[in-house]
């Protein structure tokens, strides 16, 4: 059973930065589809960002110019680089895993199609 555990999350103020963590319990990161998903108070959960195995990305437009994801296999550890934080940023951030082919969609981010996910970590900004 694979776990992740998220954190990295906090209060901030606008404009300011984050960077999330996310570590696995067992050696997933260079054989599955990562991705950060958020849930906003009132929200549906969406996707964030997501990297495919051979490091290739993907970003929800609202993120795009203002988040970085990025992988270190050989430490088992997902990274989401946040910058520029708007309060409309404020949620619960969630690294998930999937198959690899997931990550190779134009659009990866049905939550539906990943296995494994974190209990998450608090973004707050204002």
């Amino acid at each position: 059973h694979v776990q992740l555990v998220e954190s990295g999350g906090g209060s901030v103020q606008t404009g300011g930065s984050l960077t999330l963590s996310c570590v696995g319990s067992q050696d997933i990161f260079s054989r599955y589809c990562m991705a950060w998903f958020h849930r906003g108070p009132g929200k549906e959960r969406e996707g964030v960002a997501a990297i495919e195995t051979s490091g290739l990305t993907n970003y929800a437009d609202s993120v795009k110019g203002r988040f970085t994801i990025s992988r270190d296999n050989a430490g088992n550890t997902l990274y989401l680089q946040m910058n520029s934080l708007k309060p409309e940023d404020t949620a619960m951030y969630y690294c998930a895993a999937a198959p690899a082919y997931i990550c190779k969609r134009p659009y990866p981010f049905n939550d539906g199609d990943f296995y494994f996910w974190g209990q998450g970590t608090q973004v707050t900004v204002s």
